[in-house]
């Protein structure tokens, strides 16, 4: 056992952790903060995408002590005093989701994104997503959202760029 001290969403745990434990599991099994979905085990999906000391990670392909020290945002964590970011509202308002399994690590990506490019264009929206599946074909809704959120006006031509 190898024990760490992380600081998850604003709240620190020291745990003793198996050194192969990944933080997904981490997260999931001993935090109880379920909403970071595991989809596959393998990094392709990064719906269990997390904010690792400012950057966003795939949390299947981190272990637990490799976050030791380090401070970890979950989407659960995104929330702002109880209130939705702009980038949850756009979601929802956008119909950024379908079945949801993809969403916490779009949102966590798209947060990365938004942090280093404030205003993207449609073409960095989804490079800045491609590590990211959705099964349920909702890219463009999920590329508008992130417009939206960054304070972009969807006008008629982004939006037939976004669909193109």
């Amino acid at each position: 056992m190898t024990h760490i001290k992380v600081k998850v969403d604003g709240t620190t745990y020291e745990d003793d952790v198996e050194p192969r434990l990944l933080l997904a599991h981490y997260l999931r099994d001993r935090l109880g903060l379920t909403g970071t979905p595991i989809g596959c085990d393998t990094s392709n999906c990064g719906a269990c995408t997390v904010d690792l000391d400012g950057a966003s990670v795939k949390s299947c392909s981190v272990l637990a002590v490799q976050a030791d020290g380090s401070e970890v945002t979950t989407v659960q964590g995104l929330a702002e005093n109880g209130e939705w970011t702009a980038l949850q509202r756009a979601f929802h308002e956008q119909h950024g989701l379908q079945c949801g399994y993809c969403t916490p690590g779009m949102l966590m990506a798209a947060r990365d994104l938004l942090r280093e490019n404030p205003h993207p264009k449609p073409n960095q929206v989804r490079e800045a997503l491609e590590g990211n599946l959705c099964r349920c074909t909702g890219y463009q809704n999920i590329v508008r959202a992130v417009l939206v959120a960054s304070g972009e006006k969807i006008v008629q031509k982004v939006v037939e760029e976004v669909e193109a």
